[in-house]
C-alpha cells in the first residue's frame, strides 16, 4: 500500500467517504515523538490509496484549533509515506465577493496567530526556509483546473489570515485584517502549513466560506445557534450544500493531485541543511 496523499479535514471526515461506500482499509492513531496523532483512516478509490485525518475529532468537536497537535498529525502522515496534503478548511470571509458556500484556493497566508509550536525544530538551528510560494504551486494549479469544471462558485486566489481562537475575531480585528489585504480569516491552516513545509510536503488548501466575518454585515446576536447569528439560515443552507458534497468533491480532486509531479520547491525546502551536513537523508533523525 502506497499512501502518497492525505486529506486533512473537518470533524469525522472519514464518515463522509464511508457514506459513499468506501471502506476503511486501516484506521488507527500513531505514536510520534510529539505525542499520538489523531486517528488516520486509509481508503482506496480510483486506484489511489489516500489517508483522511480529522483535525478536531472523530465524533464531535473535541479539540479546538489552538490545541490540535499538528506536529504529531503531520509526522504520522509523513511516516506513512505521504508526500501531498489537501487541507479542507472553513474560514469566514473578509472579502465581500467571497460568499458563504463559495470555494477558495488560497495563495498566501497572513499569520496573526499566537499559537504554537510553529516549528519542529525547537531550540535547533533549523527551519530558516523561504515561504514564497506558501502553498504548493503545482497542486494549486491542478486544483484550480479541476474546480473550473465543478458545481461550486470558486475563487482561484485569496489571502488567508490566521488567528488563534477558539474565540471569533472582534470587529476591530476584522477591519485591521481587511486593511492588510486579507480575504479569509480562520484558525486551522497555521501552524499546519508551516509545519508541513518543514517536512517537505506539498500542501494545498481548499477553503469553503462559512460566514461573513464580524462586522461585514449587520447581524444581531442570536443565542444558542451556530455562530450566534453571524450567518443567516439562507447562508447556512448554501454552506450545507458544500459540506454535503465534500467527499465527492475531494474524490474529484484526488486523481489530478495524486498524479501531479513534484517539480516544485516543496520537496527541497531543507536541502541547504542537507548539503551542510546538519541533517541526514532520513528525516526521522532531524528532531531532537
Amino acid at each position: 500500500m502506497k499512501i502518497k496523499i492525505a486529506i486533512i479535514a473537518r470533524v469525522g471526515a472519514h464518515k463522509d467517504f464511508q457514506a459513499l461506500g468506501l471502506k476503511s482499509l486501516v484506521s488507527q492513531s500513531h505514536p510520534t515523538p510529539f505525542g499520538d496523532s489523531n486517528p488516520i483512516h486509509v481508503f482506496s478509490s480510483q486506484d489511489i490509496d489516500f489517508a483522511v485525518l480529522s483535525r478536531h475529532g472523530e465524533d464531535g468537536y473535541q479539540v479546538s484549533a489552538p490545541f490540535v497537535n499538528d506536529r504529531a498529525n503531520l509526522y504520522a502522515l509523513k511516516a506513512l509515506g505521504v508526500e501531498k496534503i489537501l487541507a479542507w478548511t472553513a474560514p469566514g470571509a473578509l472579502n465581500d465577493c467571497m460568499l458563504p458556500g463559495h470555494l477558495v484556493v488560497p495563495d498566501d497566508i497572513l499569520d496573526e496567530s499566537r499559537n504554537g509550536p510553529q516549528t519542529f525544530f525547537t531550540n535547533q538551528g533549523l527551519g530558516f526556509i523561504r515561504h514564497n510560494p506558501v502553498f504548493c504551486p503545482e497542486l494549486r494549479a491542478q486544483a484550480i483546473q479541476t474546480l473550473q469544471n465543478g458545481p461550486y462558485p470558486f475563487h482561484s486566489q485569496g489571502v488567508y489570515v490566521a488567528t488563534t481562537g477558539p474565540r471569533l475575531e472582534t470587529p476591530a480585528e476584522i477591519r485591521k485584517f481587511r486593511c492588510l489585504g486579507g480575504d479569509l480569516v480562520g484558525m486551522t491552516l497555521v501552524p499546519e502549513i508551516f509545519l508541513a513545509r518543514e517536512l517537505e510536503l506539498c500542501y494545498v488548501a481548499l477553503a469553503y466560506v462559512v460566514n461573513f466575518a464580524e462586522g461585514l454585515k449587520e447581524r444581531p446576536y442570536q443565542p444558542g445557534i451556530l455562530f450566534e447569528g453571524l450567518a443567516t439560515p439562507a447562508e447556512l443552507a448554501q454552506v450545507q450544500k458544500v459540506e454535503t458534497g465534500f467527499a465527492e468533491l475531494a474524490l474529484s480532486l484526488l486523481p489530478g493531485l495524486a498524479s501531479t509531479p513534484r517539480h516544485c520547491p516543496c520537496a527541497w525546502l531543507m536541502e541547504r541543511y542537507r548539503r551542510r551536513g546538519d541533517i541526514g537523508e532520513d528525516w526521522r533523525t532531524w528532531f531532537r
